[in-house]
């Protein structure tokens, strides 16, 4: 009877654990339509964006503003016949979720027209329909087994790893802007300081430097 050494069962384990990786990369399907930007919205401008979607299919419309200003913004969703699906004034995030009624093209705006001098980073994600089942339930006549129910759970823990990821990624992004800026006041105050500080400087050298300078007088004689 032929006997592996430890180096040959190494070597088959790992690849008996390659082949149920690559099973499982091959079985993962391929994410709905969806649509993530970031982009630069200037002042007193406005970017529109537009969707074809099928009637009944379920959208979700996420986005945040990152950097300028109050982190502010107006978010406006149209449908094809100008019906307004949702409008928010001045908001720094927020997410909406809808079913198309009907086929056709939606708009989506958001607007910077209030603000006269800043301008924006937004962010949006528009989610177009819904992820496919991991495993299609049709042609099956078993339920799943324990590893189609393992892989399951860890596709759906890994979208909300995704989920988390991009959200920490935008508050970095928020953070590390709101420093930059609070550094480019404390630099510009300090420099004032200083100049405040050498002008007070000089005049106090030249007030003191006139109470002890010499002042002399002179006597006119007017003659007889």
């Amino acid at each position: 009877m032929l006997r592996l050494g430890s180096a040959q069962r190494w070597a088959a384990a790992v690849g008996r654990w390659g082949c149920r990786l690559l099973a499982l990369l091959l079985l993962v399907p391929g994410p709905s339509s969806a649509s993530e930007i970031t982009f630069e919205l200037p002042d007193n401008a406005k970017q529109c964006f537009y969707e074809d979607i099928t009637q009944g299919t379920k959208c979700t419309l996420e986005f945040q503003v990152i950097t300028g200003g109050h982190y502010d913004v107006d978010c406006r969703l149209e449908d094809p016949d100008g019906n307004v699906l949702y409008k928010e004034m001045k908001k720094q995030y927020d997410s909406f979720t809808f079913t198309a009624s009907r086929n056709g093209t939606y708009k989506f705006c958001f607007s910077n027209e209030f603000s006269t001098f800043t301008h924006k980073t937004v962010y949006f994600d528009f989610q177009v329909g819904e992820d496919p089942p991991l495993f299609p339930s049709e042609n099956r006549v078993s339920a799943l087994t324990q590893m189609e129910s393992a892989c399951v759970s860890i596709h759906e823990a890994l979208k909300s790893v995704i989920d988390y990821q991009t959200h920490f990624r935008l508050r970095e992004a928020q953070g590390r802007s709101r420093a930059e800026d609070l550094n480019t006041r404390v630099a510009y105050w300090s420099v004032g300081e200083a100049l405040i500080l050498l002008v007070v400087s000089i005049g106090q050298v030249f007030l003191l430097k006139s109470f002890f300078s010499d002042k002399r007088t002179t006597t006119t004689r007017v003659g007889s």
